[in-house]
């Protein structure tokens, strides 16, 4: 996807002409999507910029969500408290040095969004290969919604209905999903704008801080009788561990949104850059292992993969979440199916090749199409993938490319690019980067494997 400044700049040093299909796509995108940022990037650009607090709470913003909901099983997948925690803070650090490397990328391609960057960077096969990368994780993000949907919408019906949701084919899942989906959801993603996102972003930091402070009074509440006995203290194989690092990497990916967030910025430098994700990484830090913690020492390993069903659906404090998390989702399908249907129109234009004003005649009718393919998609594979845990698996092995793989290759791209003496520090850098790719490619792998294995002995 292209900038609006590229059109009124021109190529940049080091960059050839746009191409027609280049220019194509950015004529058909809309403000939000050329540009890349985030509604709160937009709104400070124009104000000259964010500052460095703002920034924090973008990052924070774009990190928290539904995943959440997963920390607790990560947790007993791990093997208890103490290697959850281990994990994590190692998974922290690399987490972090990718949001400061793309920032560093970002100022070197002077591009000001992730796929751009890779582009600009590591070539056109690599920069296509981001953009399939994306539209692939968002339409699993999406699938993750609707299940997620599915789940709580099942309990909150029942605690309203005072009854079984299976007792009624109204109230069983399967329906709810489908209703809520083409009432509410499904209007929401047809727009060429998604002006209402920046109403969702503050109410969806609002619903994961909350679910994180009753999962929490929810444990120190507990009674010695409802204590649980079998609370692991360890993992049942070295491969179990590593099965916990999707949930990981699904949680503290915000590093597509991080690009356009450093270029929003007042103050584009590394230094205040490497300040506002490490404070921002700290505070998903507490709020996940919070609710990783508590809810997974309030079940031990009856905890589910979504924390939230292993309580009473009569629950008042527990019903006031799902609903949180209900309208946290609902608003936030719309804006990751948004962002994907940008790729995907963006792929298409430079394949076909169309002349611009037959694009823009036609613009309407492709994301009529696009937006009814993909939800119908979408809201078929979750009505029969009721595991969320399988759907995270996958999309948090692909978080880990966007985590690790990217960010070490356009380090390394970056750095072979300088013709300047090359000192110890650009071979730790290089070296470093190349770490970064292992390490990636290894949880994606790993995980990937792993996921469709047990999927095919189930």
């Amino acid at each position: 996807m292209s900038q609006s400044a590229d059109a009124e700049e021109g190529p940049r040093l080091g960059e050839g002409p746009r191409d027609g299909s280049g220019e194509r796509a950015w004529l058909l995108q809309s403000p939000c999507v050329e540009s890349g940022r985030t509604p709160e990037a937009e709104r400070a650009k124009a104000a000259g910029g964010v500052s460095s607090m703002a920034a924090v709470f973008i990052v924070v913003n774009a990190a928290l969500g539904a995943g959440l909901l997963n920390f607790p099983a990560a947790f007993n997948m791990a093997g208890g408290v103490v290697a959850g925690l281990m994990l994590q803070m190692c998974m922290l650090i690399f987490i972090i040095s990718g949001l400061v490397v793309l920032g560093y990328c970002s100022q070197v391609s002077n591009e000001a969004t992730y796929q751009e960057v890779v582009r600009v960077s590591c070539g056109k096969v690599s920069g296509v290969v981001c953009e399939l990368s994306i539209a692939v994780y968002t339409f699993g993000t999406c699938i993750a919604f609707f299940i997620v949907i599915g789940d709580q919408l099942e309990c909150l019906v029942a605690a309203v209905a005072h009854e079984a949701a299976s007792s009624h084919w109204y109230l069983q899942r399967r329906f709810t999903i489908c209703v809520t989906a083409v009432l509410v959801i499904l209007p929401l993603s047809i727009p060429k704008e998604i002006g209402f996102q920046k109403y969702a972003s503050a109410f969806s930091v609002v619903g994961t801080w909350y679910v994180t402070i009753v999962v929490i009074v929810k444990y120190f509440l507990l009674t010695e009788g409802t204590v649980p006995t079998n609370v692991p203290t360890s993992a049942a194989s070295w491969t179990a561990v590593f099965n916990a690092m999707p949930t990981i990497c699904f949680g503290f990916q915000c590093h597509v949104s991080s690009v356009p967030v450093f270029n929003s910025m007042s103050r584009k430098q590394m230094r205040p850059w490497g300040l506002v994700v490490t404070v921002g990484m700290i505070i998903c830090l507490f709020v996940y292992t919070g609710t990783g913690v508590c809810g997974f020492l309030s079940f031990g390993s009856e905890v589910k993969q979504d924390v939230l069903m292993s309580y009473p659906s009569d629950d008042i404090a527990i019903a006031i979440a799902r609903a949180f998390i209900i309208v946290c989702v609902v608003t936030s399908y719309p804006i990751l199916h948004f962002c994907g249907r940008a790729v995907v129109e963006g792929l298409w234009l430079r394949c076909r090749g169309e002349q611009v004003e037959l694009c823009v005649v036609r613009e309407r009718r492709r994301r009529i199409l696009q937006t009814v393919v993909w939800f119908s998609s979408t809201l078929a594979l979750a009505l029969f993938i009721p595991d969320i845990g399988k759907v995270i698996s996958l999309i948090g092995g692909l978080a880990a490319c966007f985590i690790f793989v990217f960010p070490g290759l356009c380090l390394i791209q970056a750095k072979l690019s300088e013709s300047d003496d090359r000192s110890a520090s650009w071979y730790v850098l290089v070296v470093y980067g190349a770490v970064m790719v292992t390490i990636g490619a290894f949880i994606f792998g790993l995980t990937t494997t792993n996921s469709v294995y047990q999927d095919i002995v189930s």
